[in-house]
């Protein structure tokens, strides 16, 4: 243990000596005349450069590790409101986040290879689910949505995540805009014909809005074609 002792107060003996060396020659290179000697030598203005570069980085590492556990709590958060904006409350005594299954989409065209399907549970046995899937032929792009299905395949409800839509016109199917996306609520693929699913224009069943056709009708088909995902997944999603 002597020894031990020993070799320990050696080392910071050595440590402490390399240190004094160290900001002995800090100190020195600090000074001003040496400064102003080094400060027209493309070194030093490379090595000034390099070494904020170095800071900034150290710095954003630092910010975005401290950050990190409150951006991924905060997204939590957001999709546990969006889940229960589709899937009410007493239809499951589970917490939906940690109870998922992840089925093939690609032939769907809701812009996901795979689908992550979370679960809702009474009493162990499955009563609905929700999933993301997206219209990717809006009128300004990608519409993205969420939709709670229950066990015989009828809609619990849908709502617009995010969308790049026409503000006043396509921005409607927003439920803060209009109640236009709350209408899809006890339709299913049993309810309606294939060809009821689209907008009246078309001579489906659900309105259009004024100025704006297609920011509804690709809406309603991205719907359409997530009841089909469901369906056949249906078995293996109520009896996982």
């Amino acid at each position: 243990m002597s020894i031990f002792k020993a070799l320990i107060t050696l080392n910071l003996t050595t440590l402490k000596s390399q240190a004094l060396i160290y900001l002995d020659w800090l100190k020195k290179w600090l000074e001003p005349a040496n400064l102003a000697q080094l400060r027209p030598k493309l070194e030093f203005q490379t090595g000034v450069l390099a070494g904020f570069g170095l800071l900034a980085s150290v710095l954003l590492g630092v910010t975005h590790c401290s950050t990190e556990s409150a951006i991924q709590r905060r997204l939590s958060e957001d999709l546990q409101h969006s889940l229960a904006e589709v899937v009410p409350a007493v239809l499951h005594d589970n917490n939906m986040l940690n109870d998922t299954i992840t089925i093939p989409s690609a032939e769907y065209r809701i812009a996901a290879e795979q689908t992550l399907v979370y679960l809702a549970k009474k009493d162990g046995q499955v009563t609905a689910v929700c999933f993301k899937f997206t219209a990717p032929d809006g009128y300004s792009g990608a519409i993205n949505m969420i939709m709670g299905v229950a066990r015989d395949g009828s809609l619990l409800g849908v709502r617009v995540l995010n969308h790049k839509e026409t503000p006043g016109l396509g921005d409607k199917i927003e439920v803060a805009k209009s109640n236009w996306i709350t209408r899809f609520v006890g339709y299913s693929l049993d309810n309606l014909s294939p060809a009821q699913w689209a907008v009246k224009k078309d001579g489906g069943e659900f309105d259009q809005f004024a100025g704006a056709t297609i920011t509804p009708r690709k809406s309603v088909q991205a719907i359409y074609r997530g009841l089909q995902l469901f369906k056949a997944h249906q078995s293996e999603l109520i009896q996982p």
